[in-house]
């Protein structure tokens, strides 16, 4: 596995969204872009392809609506929103307009966690819980913004629904190495290898279990690193295989630690009947966060860097 460290290599992963779907939008016109007002990442499509653009306005119920019946016509409609307002002012339109008859939109969402910055009305700390919870919808969580491109290229022939989560999606670290990676929907990743412990992780906190994993290997702790960006299907092998091999888990994420990965892991290992040695969940505790950065944040609510150092060298311990 070819991983980059130099995380001063940045992209946007909205300019990765917008480049991609143009680029396939020239090519097959299947495709149709749906957007609730924040097409600005979208300009190009919306130049090369415009009878296949539709901005809705602030109406997310009404881009959920309007995406199903393109897609009952045959093509292949995405959703560009915003995730708090995508996934609950629309959730009864994901589940019953597109969930239930098994369509093939795509549900692309930025605000990940708490990373928009505009306090908890702005914070999507619930998404995963709710979009994994409906029958037919595949989850995605993105954590290095080039693997966009190779997400939306299957999502073309993928059946189903589909939600593909994003932080900021502004200035993204690039973690792997451009060209070394076959991603799979379903499949997980091992961004580092390790045999004391695993970090198994989504979205933007794979680059921070990576930085955590880095400093505990200057002091003789090597933890693998596990890039869980398929929640759902998630790879069960994977995680049964970190866990008879290094026995220790921290399950890390920026979402509520009840619905989402950590709760995912935990149902796969009691179905097989397995138990790791040591099981640490970090994430969103059960509150309403306020106003600040994703930095901030986690720091604040005791998941960032410093807290997954602390996690697992307690489960050492």
């Amino acid at each position: 596995m070819s991983v980059t460290f130099n995380f001063d290599v940045l992209t946007s992963g909205r300019t990765v969204i917008g480049d991609t779907l143009d680029e396939i939008g020239k090519k097959d016109e299947r495709l149709y872009v749906v957007t609730s007002d924040i097409g600005g990442a979208l300009k190009n499509f919306r130049a090369d392809c415009p009878n296949r653009y539709i901005d809705v306005g602030i109406a997310e119920q009404c881009a959920a609506g309007l995406a199903a019946g393109l897609a009952l016509d045959g093509n292949i409609p995405v959703i560009m929103g915003m995730i708090p307002f995508m996934t609950m002012r629309a959730c009864e339109q994901i589940r019953t307009a597109i969930c239930y008859q098994n369509l093939p939109v795509r549900l692309i969402g930025t605000g990940g966690g708490l990373t928009s910055g505009g306090g908890s009305t702005h914070n999507a700390m619930e998404d995963i819980a709710l979009m994994r919870s409906f029958v037919n919808m595949s989850v995605i969580s993105i954590g290095d913004p080039n693997m966009i491109r190779d997400i939306l290229y299957l999502g073309m022939d993928y059946p189903g629904p589909m939600f593909i989560r994003l932080a900021q999606g502004k200035e993204d670290h690039v973690i792997y190495e451009p060209g070394t990676i076959k991603y799979e929907i379903g499949k997980g990743i091992v961004a580092k290898d390790g045999d004391d412990a695993t970090i198994f992780a989504h979205g933007e906190m794979v680059y921070q279990a990576l930085e955590a994993a880095s400093k505990l290997e200057k002091e003789g702790i090597h933890v693998r690193v596990a890039d869980m960006y398929s929640i759902k299907p998630v790879d069960e092998q994977l995680i049964v295989k970190c866990v008879e091999e290094t026995g220790h888990i921290v399950v890390l994420e920026d979402h509520l630690m009840t619905g989402g990965l950590a709760s995912v892991i935990s149902e796969v290992l009691l179905e097989k009947g397995i138990q790791p040695k040591g099981f640490k969940k970090l994430g969103i505790p059960q509150v309403y966060a306020g106003f600040g950065s994703g930095e901030e944040l986690r720091a604040k609510y005791g998941y960032d860097e410093a807290a997954t150092v602390q996690a697992v060298k307690s489960l050492l311990q």
